[in-house]
C-alpha cells in the first residue's frame, strides 16, 4: 500500500487576502504576453468580483507593432508604428476602467548596473523569446530576493513560458522560499527552483534557434504556429488562477505540443 504523501506548494498567504492589488510584472508583450495580458484581465475582474483587490500589472517591452505581427499577436492596423506595451495597456485601461502600467524599455539592468526601475512585483511572468533575457531576469530576481525587501510587492514567484514553432511549456518558480503550513494530509514543498537553474543546459543548447523579427506573418508562422501562444497563455494562467482559488497547486508546469496534442504536467517536487 502506497502511504507516499502528495506533494504540494500552498500559495503565499498574501495572496488570498490582500489588503491591496497584487502587483505583477510581464515581461514580454509579443505573441505570448499580448495574450498573458488579455487573462489576467480577466482573472483581476473574476477576483475583485470574490472579494479580492485583484492585480496590479506592469508591462514591458520596447518593440513597435509591424505588420508581421498583425494576425498571431494581439495588434490591429491601426496600432501599427505604436509601442506594443503602451498600445496593450491603453486597450486594457480603456476596456476595465484599471489603472496598469506600460514600460516602453527592457527589463535588464542598465549600463551602471542598476536595477530597472519598478522592478519588484509580487509576481513576475516572462515571455520572451530568446535564453539570454530569461538570465537576465534571473539575476535580477535574485539580487531582490537577496535585499531583504519585506514590502508588500516582495517578489514571491516567477512564471515563465516559452515555445518553438509546436512545442512550448510553462513554469512555476519561487523567488527564495514560500513559508507553509503544516500538513497531515500532504508533503509540502516550500521552495521551486528557477527554470534558469532546472535547465540550465536545455536553454543553453537553444541558443542556436534563430530569434531575428520576422519580416511577414507567413515567415512568423514558420518558427510559431498560429495557436501555440494562445493555448500557453490559457492554460499557464490556469494554474495561477487555481492558487489563488485553491491556495495550493500539486502542479508547478507543464508541457505541450499542438502537433500530437499531447500535454505533460509537471508536479511539485522537493529540491
Amino acid at each position: 500500500m502506497n502511504t507516499d504523501k502528495t506533494k504540494v506548494h500552498f500559495t503565499d498567504n498574501s495572496f488570498l487576502n490582500p489588503p491591496n492589488p497584487i502587483e505583477v510584472n510581464i515581461i514580454g508583450a509579443g505573441g505570448t504576453g499580448s495574450k498573458v495580458l488579455t487573462a489576467l484581465m480577466e482573472m483581476s475582474h473574476s477576483l475583485q468580483e470574490l472579494g479580492h483587490p485583484g492585480l496590479l500589472v506592469r508591462l514591458w517591452d520596447d518593440d513597435v507593432i509591424t505588420n508581421a505581427n498583425l494576425g498571431r499577436q494581439r495588434f490591429a492596423p491601426s496600432e501599427i508604428g505604436l509601442f506594443k506595451s503602451v498600445a496593450l495597456i491603453n486597450r486594457v485601461n480603456r476596456f476595465m476602467g484599471t489603472n496598469w502600467k506600460a514600460e516602453i524599455q527592457k527589463f535588464e539592468k542598465d549600463c551602471l548596473g542598476k536595477l530597472p526601475p519598478n522592478a519588484n512585483a509580487t509576481i513576475t511572468i516572462t515571455c520572451v523569446d530568446n535564453v539570454k533575457a530569461r538570465f537576465d531576469v534571473a539575476e535580477i530576481l535574485e539580487e531582490l530576493n537577496n535585499q531583504r525587501n519585506y514590502g508588500r510587492d516582495k517578489p514571491k514567484y516567477w512564471l515563465d513560458f516559452g515555445n518553438s514553432q509546436y512545442t512550448g511549456q510553462v513554469l512555476l518558480s519561487t523567488i527564495g522560499e514560500i513559508k507553509q503550513p503544516k500538513s497531515e494530509k500532504y508533503q509540502t514543498v516550500a521552495s521551486l527552483p528557477f527554470v534558469t537553474e532546472e535547465f540550465e543546459e536545455l536553454l543553453k543548447e537553444s541558443e542556436k534557434i534563430d530569434y531575428t523579427p520576422s519580416c511577414s506573418l507567413a515567415e512568423a508562422l514558420e518558427k510559431q504556429d498560429l495557436y501555440i501562444n494562445g493555448t500557453l497563455a490559457q492554460i499557464g494562467c490556469s494554474l495561477l488562477w487555481n492558487m489563488f482559488r485553491n491556495g495550493m497547486t500539486e502542479t508547478r508546469g507543464f508541457f505541450i505540443n499542438l502537433k500530437n496534442c499531447r500535454m505533460q504536467p509537471i508536479k511539485v517536487e522537493e529540491a
